[in-house]
Formats: C-alpha cells, sequence, structure tokens
C-alpha cells in the first residue's frame, strides 16, 4: 500500500513538472496561477486520464497498429491536455501561437514527466539510505 501511495505521489508530481515545464517554454501555455485549486484538479484529473489511456491505447495499437507503439505515451499525454483545457475555469489555456503549441505541448509535458518520473524515485531513495545511514 504504501509503494502504491509512493508512486502515485511520484506520478502527479511528475505531471505537475511536465505541465509547469510546458508553461515556462511555451507563450501559448498558461497556467492561472490564481486558481491553484484549479492546477491541483488539472494535475489528478491529467495524471488519471493518462494513465487509463496508455495501457488502453497500447493494447489497441499492439492488435491493430504496431509501428504505433512507441508514439502512445505522446498521443495519451495530448489526449489528457485537450480533456483538461476543455474543462472551464480549471486554470490551464493553451492558446497562440495555436498550432505549434499543440505540437511542441504534448511533447514537453511527456517527456518531462517521463524524466521526472525516472528522477523523483532517486531523490526518496536518496534521502532514505541517507536517512537509515544517519540512524545506524
Amino acid at each position: 500500500m504504501i509503494m502504491f501511495l509512493q508512486r502515485t505521489l511520484i506520478f502527479l508530481a511528475s505531471a505537475a513538472v511536465g505541465l509547469i515545464a510546458a508553461a515556462l517554454l511555451l507563450p501559448g501555455f498558461r497556467i492561472d496561477w490564481s486558481r491553484w485549486w484549479g492546477f491541483l484538479l488539472t494535475i489528478v484529473i491529467f495524471a488519471v486520464i493518462q494513465s487509463i489511456l496508455s495501457p488502453w491505447i497500447a493494447s489497441v495499437a499492439r492488435r491493430n497498429a504496431p509501428a504505433l507503439l512507441g508514439g502512445i505515451g505522446i498521443f495519451a499525454t495530448l489526449i489528457a491536455l485537450i480533456v483538461v483545457a476543455a474543462i472551464p475555469g480549471i486554470g490551464i489555456t493553451i492558446g497562440a501561437p495555436v498550432v505549434l503549441t499543440w505540437i511542441l505541448a504534448p511533447v514537453i509535458v511527456w517527456l518531462v514527466t517521463a524524466l521526472a518520473t525516472l528522477l523523483l524515485p532517486m531523490l526518496f531513495v536518496k534521502k532514505k539510505v541517507e536517512t537509515r545511514r544517519k540512524d545506524s
């Protein structure tokens, strides 16, 4: 149960880092920080959609188009971004330059989320090891 909670928190944190990175790198990708609760809700909705869609899209692609298996993460990220951007008043807007932003946002969010998912556990493990060394 603890491992599940840790993985969930890491996935949520990596989704937040990915969305923030897109907001910092793309002029058309904006987070409304005055609605911090909306951003937290966006993170949860985005993470849930992505975690549900990725395995489903993978199974569909494996059966129908195996050549597309490499792009599943980016495609799931695109769909999750479409859903969270479509919810009014949630705190994420994706605008001009629209085409460029919609092309680059899923790639940036996916890449940063993937890297954060790999690196965040290493930080937690490092802290845990340091704590155990101090205790011994």
